[in-house]
């Protein structure tokens, strides 16, 4: 191919998948598997390192986040990203309404309020060249590289327009957030207060990797500024912002107030059921021309007000606090309350976090207690509308789980239990092993785990890899097939590479990342282990506490007891040598179906480590078919083409064979 070919084929890679991104991350409406859009985009990752000077600012690769920043560069925002004049009653619309008629005659436009951080992005020749925050309304920070990890962003759009600058609000989907509390609780850290927080803490992040972790999203709600082309309608200007592929927040024309207070009272009822947050709703004069007329003060907007709904809060007694323990040691404390319905759901639990927490509440078990729903979905403690006269709840200094002591360790928040030994951490730190982003061991959940702790058939992650089919057929719902998965689970997880084992071991504040990270310093496992915390300090992204976390982690006399028990059961140690395997080198693999026992992300992840190329489709270019249950027209097609049809244990096989 000639390198106009090269390019030419590169630039439609972008727009496929930017097309697909769009249809998932902003239609909901995913068009193809993920095993396809990733071989699409290893195509272009292939292309882009053979010819680095086709790469160009909307590559698709520069959305997984890249160099640690030391700071933020600052930018003055040509035209004021405003803020919006609150009102808090109906009352308080018509009067609005009443102001806005003696000037004109308007229509509304009437949109839920997005309750995340505004942001600017800004468009040159169609192409996004900066993205920055409102900061105070003049002066903001550039956050280009934070926003490109956001897949709901267009990179590109098709009309070249010489200028364009449009405003959004960025914000963490509920699902994410409690995901990301769940981690930091798990952590023993300090839990996000709500979605808008955490998304505000993602977009600053010095490394934009670790935002492009956090599953943001973004809806756009205003153009600012825009060059080649004029619009009358503010309804107009969203229409074709989402013609344009841009997330665009839901609005709708209402030509009487009447109108819009029913819309917004439709969007209080329907703002429990979003997948994001909404503290309210904006109604907007439509009529661009009408703005113009009926101005501004020197703070806000005349044409526009935002409704404020009353935070949804109830009262209830607290019956008892029950300590959890994770798999850190961290003691976490639970209020458990009599039933409310709370945003559509009836609750009767909500986590305390911990002790800094109860102090500043000053919690006692038979307060009335109001709750409300972080982020709309999970439970939270505001206050104690009326206190008992009980003292105010102390963590136990004893593990309710194995009576060892408990203590709070430097300035750490969390109190936790110092036995390593303790049931309570055996079993988390088990399922943490077998977890899909460590061991990905299937089948080994929540239920499983805790009855091969129970029979005390395991008593460390290492004795997973002892487990016979006479250990397993020992625990009740199993049948010899249900048993030999599991087994053969347990036995191809040895095929991992050793970032994930890395991280199965539990260190506290080292996530999938961090763990790739410090193998790809150190070489190996025992690299790490041997590693200094100035050695470790020498990555860019490694600070004091974590340095210090990995090193008492290997120091400890159980850590190198369960090391060296892997190691004899031969898991993978050599990040360096399983990555640079090229015993697949030139073959191209197509997976279908569903494998007995691995993950579709594990075979290809075993694959690409030795060299392989996974595809979406099946060609004549194609080596193998790895085929599962319920292959499909994959397996009739490689059928058809005389392609090799492997089983999950052939694959198996040929990766541990000579």
């Amino acid at each position: 191919m000639t390198t106009e070919d090269v390019k030419k084929r590169l630039y439609e890679l972008y727009d496929i998948i930017e097309k697909h991104n769009y249809n998932y991350y902003v239609l909901d409406d995913p068009t193809v598997e993920d095993d396809e859009y990733d071989a699409l985009m290893r195509d272009v990752k292939a292309i882009e390192a053979e010819h680095p000077e086709l790469v160009t600012d909307y590559s698709p690769t520069r959305r997984v986040g890249g160099a640690a920043l030391s700071t933020f560069e600052k930018v003055t925002h040509t035209v004021q990203m405003g803020s919006l004049q609150d009102v808090f009653s109906e009352a308080e619309l018509y009067d609005f309404d009443a102001t806005v008629r003696k000037e004109v005659e308007p229509s509304y436009s009437v949109e839920p309020k997005i309750d995340g951080l505004s942001v600017s992005l800004e468009y040159r020749d169609g192409v996004l060249v900066r993205g920055s925050t409102r900061g105070d309304g003049f002066i903001g920070e550039d956050i280009t590289e934070n926003l490109r990890t956001i897949k709901s962003i267009p990179l590109r759009i098709g009309e070249k327009l010489p200028f364009l600058e449009v405003r959004g609000e960025v914000y963490m989907p509920r699902e994410s957030f409690a995901r990301l509390v769940s981690e930091q609780e798990e952590k023993g850290e300090q839990p996000a207060k709500n979605p808008r927080n955490a998304a505000a803490g993602s977009l600053r992040q010095k490394d934009s990797s670790v935002t492009a972790k956090r599953s943001l999203g973004i809806f756009i709600f205003n153009i600012q500024q825009v060059e080649g082309r004029t619009f009358s309608r503010h309804s107009e200007t969203l229409d074709w912002l989402k013609e344009h592929g841009f997330p665009v927040v839901g609005h709708k024309v209402c030509k009487t107030i009447d109108e819009a207070v029913a819309r917004i009272r439709e969007i209080g009822e329907e703002k429990h059921g979003y997948a994001y947050d909404t503290d309210g709703a904006v109604i907007k004069v439509d009529d661009l021309s009408q703005r113009d007329i009926l101005g501004a003060t020197a703070k806000v907007p005349k044409w526009a007000v935002a409704f404020k709904y009353p935070p949804e809060e109830k009262e209830t007694v607290l019956r008892e606090i029950e300590v959890n323990v994770g798999r850190t040691g961290a003691l976490t404390p639970v209020a458990i309350f009599d039933p409310i319905l709370l945003a559509g759901t009836t609750v009767s639990r909500a986590s305390l976090h911990n002790q800094d927490i109860m102090d500043r509440l000053g919690v006692a078990v038979g307060d009335t207690i109001a709750v409300r729903k972080a982020g709309e979905i999970i439970p939270e403690v505001v206050r104690v509308a009326k206190h008992s006269g009980n003292p105010i709840y102390k963590l136990p200094d004893r593990c309710p789980v194995c009576g060892h002591t408990a203590e709070k360790i430097g300035d750490e928040a969390a109190v936790r239990c110092v036995n390593p030994n303790c049931p309570a951490q055996l079993l988390r730190g088990i399922e943490h092993f077998a977890s899909r982003e460590a061991m990905n061991i299937e089948g080994l959940g929540e239920a499983v785990v805790k009855l091969l702790v129970e029979q005390e058939l395991v008593h460390s992650a290492a004795d997973l890899y002892e487990l016979n089919m006479q250990d397993i057929l020992l625990l009740p719902g199993f049948k010899d097939k249900s048993a030999g998965n599991l087994l053969k689970a347990i036995e191809n997880s040895k095929l991992n590479q050793p970032d994930r084992l890395l991280f199965a071991l539990g260190i506290r504040g080292i996530g999938r990342r961090s763990a790739e990270l410090l193998l790809r310093r150190f070489g190996s496992i025992d690299g790490v282990m041997n590693a200094s915390e100035a050695d470790i300090l020498a990555i860019d992204t490694f600070g004091e506490v974590l340095a210090k976390s990995v090193c008492e982690a290997f120091a400890d006399a159980q850590m190198k007891e369960l090391i060296e028990k892997l190691r004899t059961h031969g898991l993978k140690f050599d990040y360096d040598k399983a990555a640079s395997s090229d015993k697949f080198a030139g073959l191209t693999f197509v997976l279908t179906g569903t494998l007995p026992t691995l993950k579709r992300e594990q075979a290809k992840e075993m694959i690409e480590s030795m060299g392989g190329k996974c595809a979406g489709s099946v060609s004549k270019k194609t080596n193998y078919v790895v085929a599962g249950e319920a292959a499909g027209s994959k397996l009739t097609k490689a059928e058809e083409l005389g392609v090799t049809v492997l089983t999950e244990e052939q694959l198996i096989e040929m990766i541990n064979g000579e």
